[in-house]
């Protein structure tokens, strides 16, 4: 359904005409039907907001996610208002009923998981006051027969313990499954658009057009040129949250696609080495560039050999953090330090497929509520683009009306985005500074950052994931964009040069949002 609603925009211009379109559960308004092709000023999800019909305004319908959005409309009279509660409430309806199976074994999942967490927490009660107990009767100098009874008591409740832990874990790995890990949720932004391709490895390829150099022929064979597309990743970058739903529909295909290749690379990790991610802008080997005729006559140079060759290309090797979409590195802050909000969301959403490099599976719960978080500021952006440039401009809004620190504020969910930041900064820094033991810079960049603001039963969930992480070999592989890269000599030296000019960029943000959280008191000691 489509057409003229009014809109409470402020105290200054009060109601206002848009254009509104209700389209495959979301609500979005334009300026008007005919700059709708300059795209939608905003949007509502309607399978989580509520519907609220006035008390004294027969025409007046408000659509809001409490301490998120609020849409205060208006119809031309109350029998189109009337049309408008109808089609709504049937979107609401559908979105609810048609829920997949997926989703509805997930909600019981989640739920399964959540009462053997407050199992693990009366088991840990419990273990507790047995060992305050032996402590107690030690001093009292009880019976070596009372001693024993509670030992056999403590034995019991950590055996206890220890399978309920084992469970917990079973539902998350049943739950939380590789394919379901790697796609970016519904109505975000692609992190990877690119397929992977196939490259033939170096020697291969120079044998070949050493072959054709005697044979006469001036043209490497069509295969062997790295038509990586230009253009698809620019495309990809414009996509944003308001997209049309057959548009989101291909691009979880194509990270379902993805999910299904870092999976594969997973498993046959010490055989294959299957690439993840292909950079939209991938400079040609030079023997290739000079094999391939050209506008500007390298067809008329000699290739080089094939023990040039990989000398040349280890003074650059691309790596996943020189080949990210969006990159901290690349955000340009304001005259006064302001961060700009869509160009930082982007950079986080870029640098998600980190944790699918350290283990889809077992870091699933952190990939979700990283990206949640992601989520919630820019339902807060798209609400109002243009009063929120900065990151500095939602925060400071939502101070001066008093609920920044409400839960699932768009402060908050920037509160813990900036601690998953600063685990992943550290995490990469430790890398980048020569730990080889991942397993070690995961838990040393943890106890810096996350480990104070969780509980007991986050901390052993958490100590779980770090003993699956990969090995340095593994992870390292995994950060290639080309098959073979990780073979060659500039490969490593290449990772940390990217780093070393990543990471400096990124701490520069963080350290601009802790002054600022600290300048206004938001920080939080809560324990989760």
């Amino acid at each position: 359904m489509e057409g003229i609603l009014h809109k409470w925009t402020n105290y200054i211009s009060g109601w206002q005409p848009r254009w509104f379109v209700l389209d495959g559960g979301t609500l979005s308004y334009y300026d008007s039907q005919e700059d709708a092709w300059k795209g939608c000023k905003g949007s509502i999800k309607i399978s989580v907001c509520e519907i609220q019909v006035h008390s004294t305004d027969s025409t007046r319908v408000d659509l809001t996610i409490p301490g998120e959005q609020y849409f205060y409309l208006r119809a031309i009279n109350a029998a189109e208002r009337q049309k408008w509660l109808v089609a709504l409430g049937t979107a609401k309806a559908c979105l609810t009923d048609n829920r997949t199976k997926r989703e509805k074994e997930l909600q019981e999942n989640t739920d399964a998981l959540k009462t053997k967490m407050s199992e693990l927490r009366l088991y840990c009660d419990l273990l507790l006051q047995q060992v305050n107990k032996i402590k107690d009767d030690d001093e009292l100098g009880d019976s070596e027969e009372t001693g024993l009874d509670t030992g056999n008591m403590v034995k019991s409740t950590c055996s206890t313990f220890l399978k309920t832990l084992e469970e917990c874990m079973q539902i998350a790995n049943h739950t939380f499954s590789a394919d379901m890990v790697t796609q970016s949720p519904p109505g975000s932004p692609p992190v990877a658009a690119i397929k992977p391709q196939k490259i033939k490895p170096v020697n291969q390829i120079n044998q070949n057009v050493e072959n054709d150099a005697a044979n006469g022929n001036s043209s490497a064979p069509e295969e062997e040129v790295d038509d990586a597309p230009h253009t698809s990743q620019n495309n990809s970058e414009t996509e944003y949250f308001d997209q049309p739903a057959e548009e989101e529909e291909e691009n979880d295909a194509d990270d379902e696609e993805e999910g299904k290749q870092e999976q594969k690379h997973i498993v046959d990790q010490s055989q294959e080495l299957e690439q993840e991610e292909v950079s939209p802008v991938q400079p040609q080997p030079q023997h290739q560039q000079e094999a391939v005729p050209d506008q500007d006559g390298a067809q008329h140079e000699e290739p080089p050999s094939q023990e040039s060759a990989p000398q040349e290309e280890a003074e650059h090797v691309e790596t996943f953090f020189s080949t990210m979409s969006h990159r901290f590195s690349d955000i340009r802050l304001d005259d006064d330090n302001g961060i700009p909000t869509q160009d930082f969301l982007d950079s986080c959403y870029a640098i998600v497929p980190v944790l699918d490099k350290l283990g889809s599976t077992v870091f699933a719960p952190v990939k979700m509520d990283f990206v949640g978080n992601i989520k919630k500021i820019n339902q807060k952006l798209v609400s109002d683009a243009e009063s929120f440039p900065t990151l500095q401009s939602i925060v400071l809004q939502e101070v001066q009306m008093d609920v920044a620190q409400v839960r699932n504020s768009a402060t908050e969910a920037l509160l813990w985005l900036r601690r998953g930041l600063k685990f992943l900064k550290e995490f990469l820094s430790e890398v980048n500074a020569g730990e080889q033991d991942i397993h070690g810079a995961l838990n040393t960049a943890y106890g810096k950052t996350l480990r104070q603001y969780h509980g007991w039963v986050v901390r052993g969930v958490f100590a779980l994931a770090l003993r699956a992480a990969p090995s340095y070999q593994s992870f390292t592989t995994a950060l290639v964009t080309r098959e073979g890269d990780e073979l060659k000599e500039g490969f490593i030296s290449g990772m940390h040069r990217d780093l070393g000019l990543y990471l400096p960029a990124m701490e520069e943000q963080l350290t601009i949002l802790d002054a600022l959280y600290e300048e206004y008191n938001l920080e939080s000691d809560e324990v989760v």
